[in-house]
């Protein structure tokens, strides 16, 4: 079993910054597909960054540029930078940890998940 500990969520204004942590139990964590998730209310699940175990990444067209995505092996930890901040980024934030396979963009293949973290941006 591997456990997701999503933290640094919070109410920010327009324009701030935040870094959310994803804290992942599992010995074999630098070999984990690692990616950050958001929903906000009355919408469907979105992707937006991935990290792949050799540190590629992937980015939602919504965040490039303002958001960056990272991990530190040797505490099993995933970040998320979050610069530049608009209200439309306004969600609860989900850390996901593939096992086996190739980092994706869609929810589906992964198999672990976080309880979310809150990140709201006022105007």
């Amino acid at each position: 079993q591997v456990q997701l500990v999503e933290s640094g969520g919070g109410l920010v204004q327009a324009g701030g910054s935040l870094r959310l942590s994803c804290a992942a139990s599992g010995r074999t964590f630098s070999r984990f597909a690692m990616a950050w998730f958001r929903q906000a209310p009355g919408k469907e699940r979105e992707f937006v960054a991935l990290i792949h175990w050799n540190d590629d990444t992937t980015y939602a067209d919504p965040v490039k540029g303002r958001f960056t995505i990272s991990r530190y092996n040797a505490e099993n930890t995933v970040y998320l930078q979050m610069n530049s901040l608009k209200p439309e980024d306004t969600a609860v934030y989900y850390c996901a940890a593939r096992v086996i396979g190739l980092a994706t963009t869609t929810p589906d293949p992964y198999d672990y998940w976080g309880q979310g973290t809150q990140v709201t941006v006022s105007s």
